[in-house]
């Protein structure tokens, strides 16, 4: 498998990753591990995975999945895997994480990384990551920027300096940002090179047909300031797989489902152009010969931008369909028909 640099690093990593936040909620820890099986000997090496997982985080589950994926990382060397998770920010509702408020501030930093650790059973992490920023900024599906939700906040360069402290420690080779916006990558970038600290390497947001909105600023500030995009949820949270015949809620939901199993997730995609747009672009996948995930999956790893796209999978039969798009590459006419789409329903799930 085709590998590529982690932003301004020697680190590579394999350009499709294997996401985990279905371990220990949707899979035990046995088909956890079969699935990582499967994704290293497709030649995948970055595996990326977080403390508040299993999704949907609450507290007698949390850390499940690090836990899972330790079990199995221990069982191999620990440079065949590049590794990565995330401190879990404030404002999500998770009083019970670290005894709260979870503020991205020192403390807490290394409360978290120690946890998760001590879970992966390592030493160390290739990368960590920020899972949302410690300030107000809208995400997770809101789209509008309002001043007057702003609140207190650690500054960002205090949270570098913490994050640099872990780097200094030999405990976090990188660090990366997650659910970031063009301002905050910046800014990010900015403080830290003012300040002699570690520069972020990557950003962790979401990227699909549904969801293009990182080519909008986000590309070009990645570009400038050697930010690598590792795309999460290209398949839109199932959306764009075909099961849900592209609608959140059909009439006969598929019953194993993320989005009918946890319906709370549906405000990002229960949108009016989302069912038609992942419709139209499951036609154009049928019409290409091709499975709608295939197609799907394809269209993220051929943007230039591009570096990682994390794919999830809870069978292995998911797995195999998502690791074929490999073997797909999409024409040109059929890239021109995606954009057809895309301009009739832009950003439906944003």
């Amino acid at each position: 498998m085709k590998t590529n640099p982690l932003g301004k690093t020697a680190l590579r990593v394999s350009e499709i990753g294997m996401g985990t936040m279905t371990f220990g909620e949707q899979n035990t820890a046995q088909e956890a591990a079969l699935q990582l099986d499967r994704a290293v000997a497709a030649g995948i090496n970055f595996v990326d995975t977080a403390e508040m997982y299993p999704v949907p985080g609450k507290p007698e589950t949390q850390g499940r999945t690090e836990e899972y994926v330790g079990r199995w990382l221990k069982g191999r060397p620990r440079d065949s895997v590049v590794l990565a998770s995330k401190v879990a920010g404030p404002s999500r509702g998770f009083a019970w994480l670290r005894g709260g408020p979870a503020a991205v501030d020192r403390v807490n930093i290394r409360q978290a990384l120690e946890g998760s650790l001590k879970r992966l059973q390592t030493d160390y992490l290739d990368l960590y990551q920020i899972h949302w920023p410690d300030r107000y900024v809208p995400m997770f599906g809101q789209t509008t920027y309002d001043p007057a939700r702003e609140k207190p906040t650690i500054p960002i360069a205090e949270q570098l300096e913490a994050l640099a402290g872990l780097v200094r420690e030999g405990r976090v080779r990188h660090i990366g940002l997650s659910n970031e916006t063009p301002w905050g990558v910046t800014a990010f970038a900015r403080a830290a090179r003012e300040a002699g600290l570690p520069e972020p390497v990557s950003i962790q947001n979401a990227y699909s047909l549904i969801n293009r909105t990182f080519e909008t600023g986000l590309a070009e500030v990645c570009r400038h300031e050697g930010v690598s995009l590792l795309a999460y949820s290209p398949l839109g949270f199932g959306m764009l797989s075909g099961k849900y015949a592209g609608s959140p809620q059909p009439p006969n939901p598929q019953p194993t489902g993320r989005i009918t199993l946890f319906p709370q997730f549906t405000a990002r995609y229960a949108k009016p152009n989302t069912a038609p747009a992942a419709e139209a672009y499951a036609r154009l996948a049928q019409k290409a010969g091709v499975a709608p995930a295939v197609l799907a999956l394809a269209f993220v790893r051929s943007r230039w931008f591009v570096t990682s796209t994390i794919i999830g999978a809870t069978t292995l039969v998911q797995l195999e369909e998502n690791l074929s798009s490999l073997d797909y590459t999409i024409p040109p006419e059929v890239l021109a028909e995606i954009e057809a789409v895309h301009t009739r329903y832009p950003n439906p799930a944003p």
